[in-house]
C-alpha cells in the first residue's frame, strides 16, 4: 500500500464512528449488510450512517454492490489487508514484538489436522438455530467435532419446534440447553477452533475477540421463532431452517481439513456462508 493510500485510510478509520462502522461490517466479511441494520446495531441516525459509508467507500474500505432494491456494504478486505501489512510491515519493519498478537505466517501456510475441532455457534436466543447447529454437527461430525452453542441474549428455554424437528430427526435432546456466550469467555473456558454466528443479530453484537484466533464465519438465516401462522406453518419454517442447516454443515464436514491451511479454510468456510441457501427450497 502506498504511503498516501494508507494516510488516508487512516484518516478516515480516526473517526470514531466511521471505525465502528468499519468493524462492524468486516464482522460480516465477506457478506455484505445493509444500512438500515447497521443503523439498528449501532443506534445511529441514517443520515449520519450515510455520511460514515460514504467517507469509508471513498477511501476504498468498503464496497457496495445492489440487490434488488437494497445495497450492501462489504468489506474490502484487500484494502483492510494492505493497510495492516503496511502499519505491521512498513511502518513497524515486521518486528517481533510489534507482530505478537498477530498470527505468524507459518500458522497461516501450515495445513490443519482433521480431527478433534471445537466449534461454537451462536445466534441471539439460543433457542432454535445455533441449537440446531450444535446438534447436527455433533452427530454429522461422526466425533471429529465437538460441537457447543450460546446465545447473546438467551432464554430460559429452548423452543419447543425446535426440540421438535431434533426429536423427529433422531438428534438427542436431553443435554442440550439455551446458555449465554460468556461461558465461553471466562478463563479455562474451552478454546475454539472455529466459531460461527448464525444470525445477523448476533454478528452484530459487541463481543471481545476470541482467544486463540479461532477461524470465524457468518452463516446467518432468518429468526424461525418469528415465523406466524398456524402451528403447522410454524412448523414448516422451523423445518425449513433446520434442513437449510443442515444441508451447510454436511458441506462442512466434509472439507479436507487435513489438505487445507488456515488461508484456505478461511476461504472455503466464507463460501459456504456466501451459498445462502434458501428456505423455501430446504
Amino acid at each position: 500500500m502506498e504511503i498516501n493510500d494508507a494516510a488516508l485510510a487512516f484518516a478516515t478509520l480516526g473517526h470514531p464512528g466511521r471505525l465502528a462502522v468499519f468493524r462492524l461490517i468486516l464482522r460480516f466479511a465477506p457478506q455484505g449488510v445493509r444500512p438500515t441494520e447497521m443503523a439498528q446495531a449501532l443506534g445511529v441516525k441514517p443520515n449520519t450512517l450515510s455520511h460514515h459509508l460514504a467517507d469509508l467507500a471513498s477511501a476504498g474500505l468498503v464496497q457496495i454492490r445492489r440487490e434488488g432494491r437494497s445495497l450492501f456494504y462489504s468489506a474490502n478486505l484487500a484494502a483492510a489487508d494492505g493497510l495492516v501489512g503496511y502499519l505491521a510491515l512498513d511502518v513497524g519493519r515486521g518486528r517481533a514484538d510489534v507482530l505478537a498478537s498477530l498470527t505468524l505466517p507459518s500458522q497461516e501456510t501450515a495445513t490443519m489436522r482433521d480431527s478433534d475441532f471445537t466449534v461454537l455457534f451462536i445466534c441471539s436466543g439460543n433457542s432454535a438455530r445455533s441449537i440446531f447447529a450444535e446438534a447436527l454437527l455433533r452427530d454429522l461430525g461422526q466425533g471429529r467435532f465437538r460441537a457447543f452453542s450460546a446465545g447473546t441474549r438467551p432464554g430460559s428455554a429452548l423452543n419447543p419446534f425446535a426440540i421438535e424437528v431434533l426429536r423427529r430427526n433422531g438428534h438427542e435432546v436431553a443435554g442440550l440447553r439455551a446458555k449465554h456466550v460468556s461461558e465461553f469467555q471466562q478463563p479455562g473456558a474451552t478454546a475454539m477452533d472455529f466459531v460461527f454466528t448464525v444470525c445477523d443479530s448476533s454478528a452484530a453484537e459487541e463481543c471481545p475477540p476470541w482467544p486463540g484466533q479461532p477461524i470465524t464465519g457468518h452463516w446467518g438465516l432468518p429468526d424461525p421463532v418469528k415465523a406466524t401462522g398456524t402451528d403447522a406453518e410454524k412448523a414448516l419454517v422451523f423445518a425449513q431452517t433446520y434442513a437449510a442447516l443442515r444441508r451447510r454443515i454436511a458441506a462442512f464436514v466434509a472439507l479436507p481439513f487435513d489438505s487445507l491451511n488456515r488461508l484456505s479454510l478461511q476461504s472455503r468456510v466464507d463460501a459456504l456462508g456466501m451459498d445462502a441457501p434458501s428456505l423455501k427450497d430446504a
